[in-house]
């Protein structure tokens, strides 16, 4: 695999299908497109939007349009042009088919059969595997609907779960955005990555541009069908470097896939794109009867999900027209419309217009000139919470949200002379990766909230993103270390969305291996990375590479899947080979698992865990198996920073001032998490009181708050031109009678660096 591999950007977002989700249309957007009438917003993203639109016949189409600016770019039209003429040139009823273009518009757009199921993906997700004769057929309609993509000599590039819509009569093959004609090559670097990492070929992950043709269609067909069988993609989650490796020199993870399908799906996925079968022979081998006008080919569940999204479009909203500079809520006849837009369009107005409120057009003084009034400054700003309250992680979702009031509630009591007051709004995500959008667009849609403070965790967080980037409302994050929240890479438009005030997991690893070279009897650390939590413990591996090549030493790399169990023997087989060290890259259960393990197998050695391992649950579910080890984290106790010499006179003073407040406000000791969360919300709510005099607007409020350095509670914040916090911000602890003792701040470099010969 090319180290220097990037993933093609992609020419305009996919609609979802699911028309509870349909948003309202925005002020500035059109109400008609050619023919079709706009009835909302199925889907927004960087490079544009898709909108639900109806004909004059009353045939729904998802119209997509990119924005202008992106069609300004080089060799933009060309694809966007070529991505309408593949599609045109598919005959098969199981392809979306296109039903109105224009590339050589402003902003290009193109229109297809709106199909109201939901995406394979997302019926996996809400009900699980499909069962196998369901596979088979929708298996055979997805191969003869690339039979005839590779037929009219285009290689779709990107089947995956997303791009598979359900319908009574059959799936649907939508988006042909990367398509292109066998053997061109001419549009993409030959470094380019191009696909759905999880879902694509070998040739595809190494951007092997001449080797890429049907067979890896077939290849990402076989992926689909696999993830369709077991709910799981065969070559894993995680981060983008992991999958492409994975998918390059890994044997597929099909276990779940039975009977003659499995013997199929080992062929599809087979490394040499000369082994596998073509579409047609995978639809030749997967025709049991074709689904035909019944519904009985697909799960009851299922079939429910699509009758409901088919009997919604009933329910359509009215349309009201819109365009660039008019006002939604104008004094007319009152529509549903009107009111939608007025909750659903708040976020984007105040994003855009500054410091106020949406101001309802109509006079609240019974005036009758025509005029409107000027609109009043808004007296109440919001902090809000995205956290997770309920789930999994909700002993820190519940810090978070403390800290968080403890300091709202300070800044109202410091400052009572400010001309405005703040409130805390919150939101649970529940840990729920399927419901974090929804619960982030509570707040981005207020236009009261100014900024917010979470998510508590990396997988909602990924979710929930696209509402802050669309709402442009800054995301301050005490928790989640996913690299990609703040690094976009050279594919897409830097960071301007969120603060990081945690290192991220990659150099989280890092500093977790340069505290190894602190005790110089290791020599050969054993590196296990579990895949419970793939994309964590895949970058902490990545971080603790890094910072051991920098420090001379080679440990031993041990990787299993997150399901294994057999802790004494995979633990067994590291000691056999050696290690004088344990570092575990994965999630406190499995830790729980390995400290058990090290203990029976009598090892002596230090052993070493990360942020995920962290917290009083490890403690208490590893009992005595968990003394003698060493656990960091983005977080410090401030009880013991409160008593700690080592810190100044004034450092310390702010620490207790903070234990006392919250002692006072609780009746407690406050939980790890919640320090940082209290700082940070302090840090937004000093800026605010320092330019109180003037509009508040979310507009250049990430920028302003990047670009502080602020001393709290529990120490410094500073954060570089990504919004990454600068320096370590890593501290290391030792388990000691059932109990955390503070050792220290993480190195930041190895102890000992070799010396170059």
């Amino acid at each position: 695999m090319s180290p220097t591999s990037q993933p093609a950007p992609q020419p305009a977002p996919e609609p979802a299908a699911d028309l509870a989700a349909l948003q309202p249309l925005l002020p500035a957007d059109p109400s008609t497109i050619a023919g079709y009438r706009l009835l909302g917003r199925l889907g927004a993203g960087g490079m544009g939007v898709v909108y639900l639109g109806r004909t004059d016949t009353g045939a729904l189409a998802a119209v997509k349009v990119t924005h202008a600016d992106h069609a300004d770019q080089p060799d933009f039209r060309a694809r966007f042009r070529r991505e309408v003429e593949a599609a045109r040139r598919v005959d098969s009823p199981w392809a979306v088919p296109v039903t109105g273009a224009d590339p050589d518009a402003p902003e290009p757009w193109m229109a297809t059969a709106f199909v109201p199921g939901p995406s394979v993906g997302e019926a996996v997700r809400a009900h699980g595997p499909l069962p196998e004769r369901s596979v088979r057929i929708l298996g055979g309609a997805v191969a003869r609907a690339l039979a005839a993509v590779h037929a009219a000599g285009i290689v779709h590039r990107d089947v995956k779960p997303g791009n598979i819509l359900l319908a009574v009569d059959g799936p649907r093959l939508i988006d042909f955005g990367i398509a292109r004609a066998t053997g061109e090559t001419g549009l993409t670097s030959a470094d380019m990555v191009v696909g759905t990492p999880g879902f694509l070929a070998p040739e595809q992950a190494e951007a092997r541009a001449d080797d890429i043709g049907p067979a890896a269609d077939v290849f990402s067909l076989g992926c689909l069908l696999a993830f369709t069988a077991t709910g799981r993609p065969p070559f894993g989650t995680g981060a983008l470097d992991a999958l492409l490796y994975r998918t390059v020199h890994d044997e597929p993870d099909l276990a779940g896939v039975e009977g003659a399908l499995l013997d199929l799906v080992r062929q599809c996925l087979a490394k040499d794109p000369a082994a596998r079968p073509t579409a047609a022979e995978v639809a030749d081998r997967l025709t049991e009867d074709s689904p035909g006008d019944a519904a009985d080919w697909l799960p009851a569940p299922v079939v429910a999900t699509i009758a409901a999204r088919s009997a919604a479009m009933l329910a359509l909203p009215d349309i009201d027209p819109t365009a660039p500079g008019t006002d939604p809520a104008a004094p007319a006849s009152p529509s549903r419309r009107r009111f939608l837009l007025l909750g659903a369009g708040a976020a984007a107005l105040a994003a855009g217009g500054g410091a106020y409120a949406l101001w309802n057009s109509r006079r609240d003084d019974g005036g009758t000139d025509g005029k409107q009034a000027a609109p009043k400054p808004r007296d109440t700003w919001a902090i809000g919470v995205l956290a997770d309250l309920s789930g999994p992680a909700k002993e820190i979702g519940q810090a978070q949200e403390r800290g968080a009031r403890l300091a709202v509630e300070r800044f109202n009591a410091v400052h009572k002379g400010k001309p405005f007051r703040l409130e805390l709004k919150v939101s649970d995500d529940r840990g729920d990766r399927a419901g974090a959008f929804a619960a982030a667009r509570k707040l981005t849609s207020d236009p009261a909230v100014i900024a917010v403070l979470g998510p508590t965790s990396d997988d909602t967080g990924i979710a929930a993103l696209p509402a802050f980037e669309e709402a442009g409302v800054p995301l301050l994050t005490t928790s989640a270390g996913y690299n990609l929240f703040t690094l976009r890479g050279e594919i897409g438009p830097p960071n301007s969305t969120v603060l990081r005030a945690i290192p991220s997991h990659f150099m989280a690893g890092a500093f977790l291996a340069w505290t190894t070279t602190l005790l110089p009897q290791v020599k050969r650390p054993g590196i296990l990375q579990e895949r419970t939590d793939d994309q964590y413990s895949w970058q902490y591996v990545r971080g603790a590479v890094f910072a051991f090549r920098q420090a001379g030493i080679k440990p031993h790399y041990r990787v299993i899947p997150g399901r294994a169990t057999d802790y004494r023997r995979i633990i067994g087989e590291m000691t056999d080979a050696g290690i004088d060290a344990y570092i575990h890259c994965g999630v406190r259960s499995t830790a729980v698992l390995a400290a058990r393990a090290l203990n029976e197998l009598g090892f002596t050695g230090p052993r070493f865990a990360g942020q995920h391992v962290f917290g009083p649950q490890f403690l208490k579910e590893a009992g005595s198996a968990a003394e003698g080890w060493y656990v960091c984290a983005p977080v410090i106790d401030p009880v013991q920073r409160a008593a700690d010499p080592r810190q100044k006179p004034a450092d310390r003073k702010l620490t207790q001032d903070f234990l006392d407040a919250y002692r006072k406000r609780y009746g407690t000791t406050p939980a790890f998490y919640t320090g940082e969360s209290f700082d940070v919300v302090t840090m937004v709510t000093s800026w605010l009181a320092r330019t109180a005099k003037g509009p508040l607007t979310r507009k250049g409020l990430w920028e302003a708050l990047r670009a502080q350095k602020y001393t709290g509670a529990m120490g410094g914040y500073s954060f570089d031109k990504n919004g990454e916090l600068s320096g370590v911000g890593t501290f290391v602890y030792g388990v000691q009678k059932g109990a955390y003792k503070l050792i220290g701040g993480a190195p930041a470099g190895p102890a000992n660096k070799p010396k170059k010969s």
